[in-house]
C-alpha cells in the first residue's frame, strides 16, 4: 500500500516502497517544514506551479538525487536551464512512468518564478498520480472549480490533498465543496498555517466534510492510501 508523507505547506512525498516521489518541495525557508532538503532522497520531483513556496528546493534536490522533474512544459524548460533532468508535460496530458501514471489537471491560480514571480512558468496545475494501484490527487494551489466534479467522476481517487488556507487559494468552505465534487476516500488539508495570511483551523474543515475521511497531518506525519 503506498504511503504519503506531509512535510508542511503543500509538500508531500509518496512511496510504494521502491519508488520515491516528492511534490512541491518547499523546505528551505519554510518554518513548519518537517525535514531539510538535504535529507530528501527521491527519484522524481513533481511541480504544480512556479511560485517559490512550491518550486522551493527543486533544483538542489534534483541535482543531488539525479531526479527527474515532472512539470508543465514551460516550468520544465526552466528547470532544464537550471541544470535539472526533466520530463515536460501539459494540462490534460498523461504519461506512464516506471512507478505508475501521472496526469496533469487544470488549476485556477497563477504561476511565476523568481522573487517577484515575474518569470513565466506556464499554467498552474493539479496532479493525478497513480502508484501501487492507488490514485492520489494533489490539486496544487487553486480556487474551487466545477470541473473537479469531472475529475471525481473520471477517476477513483483514494486520497486528495487540498488547500484550505484561503487568501491565495480555496478556503475551508470551498475546499469542503471540492471534496463533494472529487469524492475521494480520504482527504488531507494542506497549504495553511505557514504564513499569517493563510492561518486556518483544519478541524473546522473536518467538521464540514461529510463524504470522505479527513486525515489531518502534522508536518512529518504519514498516511497510507
Amino acid at each position: 500500500m503506498p504511503t504519503a508523507r506531509f512535510l508542511g505547506h503543500a509538500c508531500v512525498t509518496i512511496t510504494d516502497g521502491k519508488n520515491n516521489l516528492i511534490i512541491d518541495p518547499f523546505l528551505t525557508g519554510n518554518s513548519i517544514a518537517a525535514v531539510k532538503q538535504e535529507d530528501i532522497k527521491v527519484d522524481f520531483i513533481l511541480l504544480t506551479h512556479g511560485h517559490g513556496d512550491h518550486f522551493g528546493d527543486t533544483i538542489a534536490i534534483a541535482k543531488r538525487n539525479k531526479a527527474t522533474v515532472i512539470a508543465n512544459y514551460e516550468l520544465a524548460m526552466l528547470c532544464a536551464k537550471l541544470g535539472a533532468e526533466i520530463h515536460p508535460m501539459n494540462i490534460g496530458g498523461a504519461h506512464n512512468f516506471d512507478f505508475g501514471r501521472v496526469k496533469i489537471t487544470i488549476a485556477h491560480h497563477g504561476g511565476g518564478y523568481g522573487d517577484d514571480a515575474s518569470v513565466y512558468t506556464g499554467p498552474p496545475a493539479g496532479l493525478l498520480i497513480t502508484i501501487g494501484g492507488k490514485t492520489l490527487y494533489h490539486s496544487g494551489d487553486t480556487a474551487l472549480f466545477y470541473d473537479m466534479k469531472l475529475i471525481g467522476e473520471m477517476n477513483q481517487i483514494d486520497i486528495a490533498f487540498l488547500p484550505i488556507g484561503d487568501n491565495f487559494t480555496m478556503g475551508i468552505d470551498d475546499a469542503a465543496k471540492a471534496v463533494e465534487f472529487l469524492n475521494p476516500k480520504k482527504v488531507v488539508p494542506i497549504h495553511y498555517n505557514t504564513f499569517p495570511e493563510i492561518n486556518q483551523d483544519p478541524k473546522e474543515f473536518a467538521k464540514k466534510v461529510k463524504l470522505a475521511q479527513v486525515v489531518i497531518l502534522k508536518p512529518g506525519e504519514s498516511v497510507e492510501f
